[in-house]
């Protein structure tokens, strides 16, 4: 009728609850009870140990669950807050990188007589043949072919396709790219065309005319592309052979190509403007 395992643990706890009545009555009468309340302090002892050890135990397990469950959960919010500041930095340093070249815009725009159009870069020719980029600006702002596109450290191309809203851009380094130019110590001229890199090739330039290293080469204005004045690079070598008419000028340009972000179109320019009158 009744399962051993059943009869085991109702003795055990009969026998346990006997050595506590044993101990709460010998505690009336402690001389004549000894012998006997120390063999019931053995048999009780023990149980009482593994009974208040568990309780410890099971206690310090719910304990420490919920304090790792509050510790997840701040942990968690502490990461958002991070990733919250984060972000909150990285778009002030954005923000403050692009007020930086904004305001240069702004000097060189108030510094031209030029009458320009500020353009954001938003594609690039991914092809190693053809140097160009895509702005966002096109026929509707005034942007059509053939007109510059610069930024206030130099020359950077000219307009060689437009639709209404975007245009493609022809970079001076591009190996079909050519800008009239001459040296701004000398005023010795020729031809700046693109070669590779932010390099390009000063063509035609007499054996006879003064050209070094470091000097400056701008726009001559003759080409009716580009206005006279605008900065293209720096002469970065000079090679004069001694047969031929012609050395052998390298320019390195002013414009980083591979950081171009905002451009501005010269839509019309005051020099030839008043050419034209």
């Amino acid at each position: 009728m009744f399962s051993k395992k059943m009869v085991v643990t109702v003795s055990g706890i009969f026998l346990i609850v006997c050595c506590f009545i044993w101990i709460s009555l010998s505690s009336r009468y402690p001389e004549e009870t000894e012998n006997a309340n120390i063999i019931t302090l053995a048999l009780v002892a023990p149980a009482q140990d593994f009974a208040t050890r568990s309780a410890r135990f099971v206690r310090d397990i719910w304990r420490h669950y919920f304090f790792l469950v509050a510790a997840a959960k701040e942990n968690d919010r502490l990461k958002q807050q991070l990733s919250q500041v984060i972000e909150n930095k990285n778009t002030c340093i954005e923000v403050e990188l692009s007020n930086q070249r904004l305001q240069t815009f702004l000097d060189f725009k108030k510094e031209t007589e030029d009458q320009v159009v500020a353009a954001e870069v938003v594609g690039q020719d991914p092809s190693n043949w053809f140097k160009s980029i895509i702005i966002d600006k096109g026929k509707a702002s005034g942007v059509v072919k053939g007109m510059p596109v610069v930024i206030p450290e130099g020359i950077v191309g000219q307009v060689v396709m437009a639709s209404a809203q975007y245009a493609k851009v022809q970079l001076m380094i591009d190996r079909n790219s050519a800008v009239d130019a001459l040296v701004q110590r000398t005023r010795a001229r020729g031809i700046v065309q693109g070669k590779s890199g932010d390099r390009c090739q000063f063509q035609y330039v007499l054996q006879k005319n003064d050209v070094a290293v470091g000097d400056v080469v701008i726009s001559s204005g003759l080409d009716g592309v580009y206005p006279k004045g605008l900065r293209i690079g720096e002469v970065s070598s000079v090679v004069r052979r001694n047969a031929g008419i012609f050395q052998d000028v390298e320019v390195a340009s002013f414009v980083d190509f591979e950081k171009l972000e905002e451009v501005l179109v010269i839509i019309r320019s005051s020099e030839r403007h008043m050419d034209s009158k």
